[in-house]
């Protein structure tokens, strides 16, 4: 039970650090749902490429990433240097994944979530006085470390050293979760982005189960209450007939 109630608790998430958190959908097995979190610091000056012609790897929009063992975070349908479009969620036909979202926002689960207030809103990156949408995703399978990236709207966001960088936000793209493997990732000491702080700056967790409903959540920790109850009134039980000796 206790490693049940480990696995369903958000994971902390410590200050100057991005996340996003990728669950399979729960409205088709062909999606995968993807939240934007946190905040962090640009290290250095440049901008976040627009969609046109920006299907390539540059530490200014994009990121190399790692784990203790390898550094691949595809596991199927590997893609090369592709754009993948970021559908917001509140727009879409996924009911069951936008209930799911806003029913975990900070405000139900506290400054430990994972979740933005506004999870549900469509995925944006601010720098700095600058915002924009969040509208594709840079996917690439990489033999030194598998490659990931965000690209935006309307025109480029320029950003300087120094500036205050952070995102919000949940979509959809077109990608089941049985192509990514299960984990945390970390975006490489010295592979961007540009946009925050270089180690340990961003991290990517795949969730290979879909968000706990809080039905799930509530009869995990009935049963852990009821397994203490039984537990200790076993132990009064013991004392008694020892102490009666």
């Amino acid at each position: 039970v206790a490693a049940t109630l480990l696995a369903l608790s958000p994971v902390e998430q410590s200050q100057a650090q991005l996340f996003i958190d990728i669950y399979p959908s729960q409205d088709s097995t062909n999606q995968t749902l993807w939240i934007f979190s946190g905040s962090s610091t640009a290290n250095s000056g440049n901008s976040i490429r627009t969609g046109s012609g920006s299907n390539s790897y540059h530490d200014r929009d994009s990121w190399q990433l790692l784990t203790p063992s390898s550094g691949n975070i595809f596991d199927a349908n590997k893609p090369s240097d592709v754009n993948f479009s970021l559908s917001p969620l509140f727009s879409s036909s996924n009911t069951n994944d936008i209930e799911s979202v806003r029913v975990r926002t900070a405000g139900v689960w506290g400054a430990g979530s994972p979740f933005a207030n506004n999870a549900t809103n469509t995925p944006t990156i601010t720098i700095g006085s600058g915002s924009r949408t969040i509208s594709l995703l840079f996917l690439d399978d990489d033999t030194t470390g598998d490659d990931m990236g965000i690209r935006v709207s309307e025109s480029a966001l320029s950003y300087s050293s120094g500036d205050a960088s952070s995102w919000v936000g949940a979509g959809i793209i077109n990608k089941p979760i049985g192509d990514f493997f299960a984990g945390t990732f970390n975006n490489g000491m010295l592979a961007g982005p540009a946009f925050a702080a270089n180690s340990n700056s961003l991290r990517i967790r795949v969730n290979s189960q879909v968000i706990p409903e809080p039905r799930e959540y509530a009869l995990v920790f009935g049963l852990f209450a009821l397994g203490f109850v039984i537990f200790r009134r076993y132990w009064q039980k013991k004392r008694q007939q020892a102490a009666s000796l």
